[in-house]
């Protein structure tokens, strides 16, 4: 590719030179992937936000070797909303995603199709990738350099985008190792946004600034209707972001601290164009409003808590801004397990970042939502669904989360840093999602199986439809939303009549165990 003038540069591409396809995808489909690694080295793919098993997740664990396919099979359970994909393999993420390994997944579902919203592709709603890079005397990447100077914008430098003078939907994924952007329009056009990492907002948020850490994503809305043959510029406005953020003038809280090379840095702390729009005539059948209410959300009760967990960010010198980073006192090791929870169950996680840079805290497989950050209520932006959360330095942030649809005793579930670099040097942990409760545990999916209740939800009586075709006795188990066992029972019958009048409303699992199968199925009471 030729990004500078000399010498092109070598890329990693998905489906061609650079990055790769938007994959659009719609709630309630089953798909198959099929990953063919023609690379000389091992990858993985991981499908950053996607609620899937863990062995289908693309982690360290599910390396792809080199001239091999992998194909993993997957239900789409995750609300509307813009994901993406990138390699995870140890050690070597930050520099297969800055060679170019990378793409967006939009997920559709019938809540957002029914909102007027722009979702013509390419036409009114245009994917955003935004990164910088860093390059040697010979025009090659760089992955652990803070030269980081070069922005990228869908792979394009100095890149504009004709527009069509209505609401058009920004899609914008911070595909950076490290820059977090501040980005806003330079006029202080307004902008609404209406989806963080995991969808929807509740409702539009008005905003002339929006802070986006690396891994994170943002759907926003732009009116510009009015504005034909107009040009408006989408700007980062590192000048405003506070130190102990790396793309701030000094990527140390309290000044504390450097990184080799950053001060250099011609973007660091400095206001920079990303991408120019040129306004053109609408479209047919335009969107030329934002609407007020976007969706419900229902967020895990803070009461059903099974524990709270502490993970502490620090560094392994004193107060360093360079790392190597750690979580809870160790380094990344792929032979460790950090800790399993039971499916179901709902948790507190309180990190506390010691060091003196904010870190992009990820976590797979789930959609967390914030509760507080620094002692404070999330503002709009952050009280939706998320994966990414930025720690900043010195501060405490909690999240809650639930565990729900699959558990697997073999493969862990990762959290990390999504700075590439502090994640690749093992800032980094994994963790086991183990069943219900004290139960048994297999690789499955609540949402694929064949178990029958009915009716569901109920009041009074329901009735479990036994699966299989040899009727040996089956163990029953009725288990709460924190992974306490209820009830359980045994039977010979291909059908069992319980009472549900001893239950509190609420949601159970219910885990029917056969001749070493497991089949599992969701109750509402």
């Amino acid at each position: 590719m030729q990004f500078l003038s000399g010498n092109a540069t070598a890329t990693f591409g998905i489906n061609g030179n650079f990055l790769g396809p938007t994959i659009i995808l719609n709630r309630g489909d089953s798909i198959q992937f099929s990953v063919f690694n023609d690379l000389d080295e091992a990858t993985t793919m991981h499908w950053h936000g996607l609620h899937v098993p863990a062995k289908s997740d693309g982690s360290p664990h599910n390396v792809i070797e080199a001239h091999s396919v992998w194909s993993p099979r997957i239900k789409v359970l995750d609300q509307a909303g813009t994901y993406w994909y990138h390699p995870h393999l140890h050690g070597r993420t930050a520099e297969q995603v800055t060679k170019g390994a990378a793409g967006m997944i939009i997920v559709r579902d019938p809540e957002e199709s029914a909102l007027n919203l722009p979702r013509n592709y390419g036409v009114d709603d245009f994917p955003l990738v935004i990164q910088t890079r860093a390059f040697d005397a010979s025009n090659q990447f760089m992955t652990n350099s803070a030269d980081d100077h070069l922005v990228l914008i869908n792979g394009t430098t100095d890149p504009s985008l004709e527009v069509p003078a209505q609401v058009v939907r920004l899609r914008v994924l911070n595909g950076s190792t490290n820059r977090v952007y501040n980005i806003g329009f330079q006029n202080n056009h307004p902008f609404y946004q209406i989806g963080s990492d995991g969808g929807l907002l509740e409702s539009p948020e008005n905003l002339t600034r929006l802070m986006l850490a690396p891994g994170e994503r943002a759907e926003l809305l732009v009116n510009l209707t009015g504005l034909k043959d107009q040009i408006i510029d989408l700007y980062s406005f590192g000048s405003e972001l506070p130190n102990g953020i790396y793309g701030a003038s000094n990527p140390g809280t309290m000044g504390m601290g450097t990184i080799a090379g950053y001060s250099s840095n011609a973007l660091n702390g400095k206001n920079f164009r990303l991408l120019r729009f040129i306004v053109k005539s609408q479209t047919g059948l335009p969107v030329i409003t934002i609407p007020s209410e976007l969706t419900t959300r229902i967020k895990p009760d803070v009461s059903q808590s099974a524990l709270t967990r502490s993970f502490t960010l620090t560094s392994t010198g004193m107060m360093s801004i360079s790392g190597p980073f750690l979580i809870n006192s160790h380094a990344f090791s792929m032979e460790r397990i950090d800790f399993s929870t039971n499916l179901g169950a709902t948790e507190i996680w309180q990190i506390s970042n010691q060091t003196p840079i904010a870190h992009p805290f990820h976590i797979h497989g789930l959609q967390f939502y914030v509760l507080d950050s620094g002692g404070s209520s999330p503002t709009q932006s952050l009280q939706g669904r998320k994966d990414v959360i930025l720690i900043p330095a010195m501060q405490t942030v909690r999240l809650i989360m639930r565990f729900d649809d699959f558990f697997d005793s073999l493969t862990p579930y990762m959290f990390h840093c999504h700075m590439l670099s502090h994640e690749d040097d093992g800032m980094m942990g994994q963790f086991l999602v183990t069943g219900i409760g004290a139960g048994k545990e297999t690789n499955t999916s609540v949402e694929e199986t064949q178990l029958s209740i009915y009716p569901n939800p109920v009041t009074e009586y329901f009735t479990i439809g036994i699966p299989g075709e040899n009727f040996s006795p089956s163990e029953i188990d009725i288990v709460n939303s924190v992974g306490q066992l209820i009830q359980h029972r045994k039977t010979s019958l291909s059908y069992v009549k319980v009472d549900a009048t001893s239950l509190t409303p609420g949601m159970y699992y219910i885990r029917v165990s056969n001749q070493g199968k497991t089949w599992l199925g969701k109750l509402i009471r």
